[in-house]
């Protein structure tokens, strides 16, 4: 069962929508605005968020954008809206996935499912059975990771530039940890889809682009200098130890 929380103005999106989880097991709190859906993120973090775009008071954009200064929540995002530019900007403020309306609810609950495996990230195991080598990497990639003057601790989901903590989404983190487990090797941006989301969730090149300019503007912040992540225009991108 995961706490999740629903923002979005359309009454009826929020009673069918919560109706649906709730019979999946899931706790559901709904609001019908911005500003209260913000608070209630801030006082009690849920596991999931599920925001619409258009609200009023503030809109879904404004509470992705204060809810990622302080927060790494998985965030899937809901809009009416056709314009490209809308997707383009939630993906740029941290968004994890994105549905447009009208939208099937058995397919907004697989994304639901993704995004909380991707965040969760813990595989049951028997000790006494010995690892499969699905298993034995799994075990591999929840290890520290240190890369020149990148460390990741996929465990306690922290992310160190020369000491200095670099604070990234779920999936903005399983990127860079794919990169960085081999680098100077190409990662093409189906490798990189392949490593970030799962089989059952779409996403195109320009999302994992948007993640990956996201990404650069956080290092940024606390290395102005920092070129670790490179574009190979036409191929991919790769993780350049400094």
């Amino acid at each position: 069962m995961a706490k999740i929380t629903l923002i979005d103005d359309d009454e009826n999106i929020t009673t069918s929508v919560s109706l649906a989880l709730e019979s999946h097991g899931h706790e559901v709190k709904a609001f019908h605005d911005g500003v209260s859906g913000l608070q209630a993120l801030e006082s009690e973090p849920p596991d999931v968020v599920i925001l619409d775009v258009k609200m009023p008071r503030m809109d879904g954009m404004e509470v992705l954008r204060r809810l990622r200064q302080t927060s790494d929540l998985p965030v899937i995002m809901l809009t009416s809206k056709d314009e490209e530019i809308d997707e383009i900007l939630g993906f740029n403020l941290g968004a994890d996935d994105y549905m447009h309306k009208p939208f099937s609810q058995r397919l907004l609950i697989e994304r639901v499912k993704a995004v909380l495996r991707r965040a969760r990230a813990d595989a049951e195991e028997d000790p006494d059975t010995p690892p499969t080598a699905a298993q034995a990497a799994a075990a591999a990639a929840a290890k520290p990771l240190k890369r020149g003057k990148l460390t990741l601790d996929p465990q306690r989901h922290d992310c160190l530039w020369e000491g200095r903590a670099v604070k990234l989404t779920v999936t903005e983190f399983l990127l860079l940890q794919s990169l960085a487990q081999r680098p100077g090797f190409v990662k093409s941006r189906d490798n990189l889809m392949d490593a970030a989301y799962d089989d059952q969730v779409y996403v195109d090149d320009r999302t994992i682009d948007s993640h990956v300019k996201r990404m650069r503007k956080k290092f940024r912040v606390v290395d102005p200098e920092f070129d670790a992540i490179e574009t190979l225009y036409g191929v991919g991108y790769r993780y350049r130890e400094t």
